[in-house]
């Protein structure tokens, strides 16, 4: 599981200062107190916690790149944003008032990633610090959310719901060999993916070919039976994914959900990191 293979390491400032959350403050004086609702609550603007973002994008001087699958920020009303930068997963604190959220000091791990996933996190971490100007939207299925710096830099996300482990197309986005991440052979990218059916079934495809089998889930338990699968001969890097994921979806493995990604570990520490589709309005 993700959360075993990753320990934390030493501290990642992201921004100069202290702070502390609050979603709300109370009014002083004449009329500071009026939300129009006689809650004597001063509003704070669009809501931003509690809320599970996916980023979608990082546009830095001009450059848009696409986030990695799985990246993500969730800020919490006790103070603290947490999430996952493509790779590693970090703690910050953070302070919401109004459209405007200032993020402070934090932690991350220090998992290894591959080169263009290691230049994102960077980007991301120090796009994702002080003081930011927050924009929420309507979308269909759900809000998309846009956080820019005073530079003019800015970070997209979107809130979906959480995708379950049964009837979802997971999509392989990732193989993890102990505290190593790294990316599917180039090529293979969006070939590879597994659906489990409620009756205890798992089908997909390999990078190569199709296959199909058993999955009893218990707990936080996959363990899967024989699979059987078509024999075509694909390219080497195909081939070289089909491997590594036949070695994982084999007897009995652990795996976690993180709203919509999903990590399976087998044995010896192997594993895979897998995504869900965007959900559909």
């Amino acid at each position: 599981m993700r959360k075993q293979r990753m320990a934390v390491s030493a501290v990642v400032v992201l921004a100069t200062f202290t702070l502390a959350a609050c979603g709300t403050e109370s009014g002083s004086g004449a009329g500071s107190g009026d939300s129009g609702d006689g809650s004597g609550t001063v509003r704070t603007g669009p809501s931003l916690t509690g809320v599970h973002w996916n980023v979608s994008s990082l546009t830095v001087g001009g450059k848009k790149t696409t986030a990695p699958a799985g990246a993500h920020v969730e800020i919490g009303p006790e103070g603290k944003a947490t999430g996952n930068l493509g790779c590693n997963r970090f703690t910050a604190e953070v302070q919401v008032e109004g459209d405007k959220v200032t993020v402070g000091p934090g932690t991350t791990t220090e998992m290894g990633c591959e080169e263009d996933v290691q230049q994102f996190e960077k980007a991301m971490g120090r796009a994702f610090s002080g003081e930011l100007k927050a924009a929420v939207a309507d979308r269909s299925g759900g809000k998309a959310l846009t956080l820019t710096t005073a530079q003019g830099d800015s970070i997209a996300l979107s809130s979906e719901p959480p995708a379950p482990l049964t009837g979802t197309t997971w999509k392989i986005t990732g193989l993890v060999s102990g505290s190593v991440a790294t990316s599917l052979p180039a090529g293979t990218e969006k070939k590879a993916h597994l659906t489990f059916g409620k009756d205890g079934s798992v089908e997909g495809n390999l990078g190569c070919n199709s296959f199909h089998g058993k999955a009893a889930v218990s707990g936080s338990t996959l363990t899967f039976g024989p699979l059987a699968s078509t024999r075509k001969m694909c390219a080497a890097p195909e081939m070289k994914l089909e491997r590594a994921l036949q070695g994982v979806l084999e007897g009995r493995t652990t795996y976690e959900i993180d709203h919509r990604s999903l990590s399976i570990e087998g044995k010896g520490g192997k594993g895979l990191d897998a995504a869900a589709p965007a959900a559909e309005g």
